[in-house]
């Protein structure tokens, strides 16, 4: 730690305290409103049959009109299940729902043996992608199809598999509804056939949105920090746009216009689920469900299809992590449905230089500490003046003593000697602020690399460390980071007023005890600065008293 000498009573930690209890505070207070919320009916699977969730999107232009369906009940429903070497999906016959999808190499927290569930048929979450033709008689996600299998498994040297849905539309249209998954690749084709076998032309719309309740994902991070969890949008236009779920219930959320680009998302912790259209027109939209779910998605036109002419259109799902690398090139601005918070200018070149730096060590942790390491470097010369002016305060503080002694009843004499003492000995009250207001958003930034990038999620460092961005499970580090910030004040100038000289000594357990909830990256990247602050401060407090010591 630095000392930050503003005035002679204040220094490095106080302000570092402030900022990061200022921090505390604020996650503290949304994790109390969500604690404090108002309870909520629970959300269960629907039946099927009529209800607010059998709402089909409008095939006009318009946000919220939708055009109600009505289906006939029935007792069950037959699904299929498919999997491949990444995922593993449950499709419903009705409406060819993906009910679920498991991430197969991503595992849950806590003991870490079963798979991330994505979507989710209601254990966690009421989470579905649904897909659709508007119109009288065309099928939608309330249709019962006819599943062309039950089960299918990506074979060995296969590298793609496809489940085929089939449905009668009106006036002799034949609809296949097909999802094609690939091997290696989160990526999903939906594609949507009509085959019409009438005597007129037909044209419809085709929809595909995501039903979700508004529960969020899992809680990770100090007291339970949460990224945004809800849909999202781009467009070239208007770039990338978020839309609470709140909004969408209370019917504020600002109305779409068509557009030829751009892709729909349900963002959560993460994991990302969009629906990336390459070309053409279309619309996005939004829909309260009710029992607090919601829906958002984007609709396509369907060129008409003339008697005895097949037409269709297919538009690729991505459901899975927000890997950077892999995301990045699938869609223009998909990339940032990585949630970096208000500090992204800063947090994105810090998650590509870890990147680097992890692709060169192989290991996060060891890329943190190298990550830190050229950060002091690169902040050497700023620490350099820092800890030279706090060597020689230390080297005056004696003689800051005897001033307040003698000018213990007027406080303006007092800074004024005081200010002539900085003058004379060449000292900078101001010479370690710097560093700290530097290293701030440094640090909060990194917070948020470790909190929303999925490649930290359970990235092991070594030993007991097994996931960077979650808490040390033990607390070593934070123990270890709390005895470097203790020895760092034995290396500062003691204050000459007793009672800040004991709140100093008292501020790094203060500190330890606060960085007991961080991600053990975070500490990690803490306690490795210390150190190296240590032994930087430590070799120029030295040189400066050896100096001292020959003038005088």
């Amino acid at each position: 730690m630095t000392r930050c000498l503003d005035m002679p009573m204040k220094d490095t930690h106080r302000l570092i305290l402030f900022l990061v209890f200022t921090f505390s505070l604020v996650m503290l207070w949304e994790s109390w409103q969500r604690q404090h919320a108002p309870a909520q009916p629970a959300v269960t699977a629907s039946a099927v049959g009529a209800s607010k969730d059998a709402v089909v999107p409008a095939p006009s232009s318009g946000t919220q009109a939708a055009v109600p369906t009505v289906e006939a009940k029935v007792a069950s429903v037959a699904q299929a299940v498919i999997k491949t070497d990444l995922i593993e999906a449950v499709v419903s016959a009705k409406g060819g729902d993906i009910m679920s999808l498991k991430l197969l190499t991503h595992k849950t927290r806590g003991d870490g043996n079963e798979p991330f569930v994505l979507f989710d048929e209601g254990k966690q979450h009421d989470y579905a992608a649904q897909s659709g033709l508007t119109g009288e008689g065309m099928p939608n996600h309330n249709t019962v199809y006819t599943l062309s299998a039950e089960n299918l498994v990506l074979a060995p040297g296969q590298n793609s598999v496809t489940l085929s849905l089939t449905a009668s539309g009106p006036n002799g249209v034949m609809v296949t509804k097909k999802l094609t998954f690939h091997r290696g690749s989160y990526l999903i084709d939906v594609s949507h056939e009509l085959e019409n076998n009438g005597a007129a032309p037909v044209a419809s719309t085709v929809y595909y949105r995501f039903a979700r309740d508004n529960k969020p994902a899992e809680e990770v991070g100090f007291f339970g920090a949460q990224t945004y969890t809800g849909p999202a949008f781009y467009t070239e236009a208007e770039k990338f746009r978020k839309v609470a779920f709140s909004d969408i219930e209370k019917n504020k959320v600002k109305p779409f216009s068509p557009t030829n680009d751009g892709w729909v998302a349900m963002v959560q912790h993460y994991f990302v689920a969009a629906f990336l259209p390459k070309e053409g027109q279309r619309e996005f939209f939004v829909q309260n469900l009710g029992n607090n779910r919601f829906a958002a998605g984007v609709k396509l036109p369907l060129a008409a299809v003339a008697p005895g002419q097949k037409g269709g259109v297919t538009v690729p799902l991505y459901a899975g992590p927000q890997e950077q690398k892999k995301i990045a090139d699938l869609a223009p601005g998909f990339d940032l449905v990585v949630d970096y918070g208000m500090l992204t200018v800063i947090a994105a070149p810090i998650f590509w230089f870890l990147s680097w730096l992890h692709a060169l060590v192989g290991n996060w942790g060891w890329a943190i500490i190298v990550l830190t390491m050229l950060l002091k470097l690169v902040f050497f010369p700023l620490s350099a003046a820092s800890y030279k002016s706090m060597a020689k305060m230390r080297a005056v503080t004696p003689r800051m003593v005897k001033l307040k002694e003698v000018y213990a009843n007027d406080r303006m004499k007092l800074n004024q000697e005081m200010m002539e003492l900085y003058k004379k000995e060449k000292i900078n009250p101001l010479g370690g602020c710097l560093p700290v207001l530097v290293q701030i958003p440094v640090f909060i930034a990194l917070y948020w690399v470790l909190l929303a990038s999925v490649e930290m999620r359970q990235a092991p460092w070594l030993g007991w460390i097994t996931d960077l961005s979650a808490k040390d499970p033990y607390f070593v580090l934070p123990i270890i980071m709390g005895v470097t910030m203790f020895i760092q004040t034995k290396l500062n100038p003691t204050p000459p007023d007793p009672i800040q000289a004991k709140v100093m000594m008292i501020m790094p357990l203060m500190f330890s005890v606060m960085f007991l909830f961080f991600p053990a990256g975070l500490v990690l990247y803490w306690t490795v600065n210390n150190i190296l602050s240590i032994a930087q401060q430590w070799q120029i407090t030295r040189a400066i008293e050896r100096g001292a010591s020959k003038s005088s």
